[in-house]
């Protein structure tokens, strides 16, 4: 099977006061159309990304992303 990166984005916001995507990709310095994408499955974050999209929610990177079977 093939594996692809999830995450708890969606999550994370909600608990998060309920950030809006628009909030979390200005946070990170990426659009909120790629926000959408990450939470959908349809994109892989750079490195980079996920690590800043880590540190917004004060979480260990494999909390907010995980690779896995689709």
């Amino acid at each position: 099977m093939k594996k692809i990166i999830k995450s708890n984005i969606r999550r994370l916001r909600f608990d998060a006061d309920e950030m809006t995507q628009q909030e979390l990709a200005d946070k990170v310095g990426a659009s909120r159309q790629t926000i959408v994408a990450i939470e959908k499955g349809k994109y892989s974050p750079s490195l980079e990304l996920a690590f800043k999209i880590s540190d917004v929610f004060h979480k260990q990177i494999n909390e907010v992303f995980m690779y896995e079977e689709d």
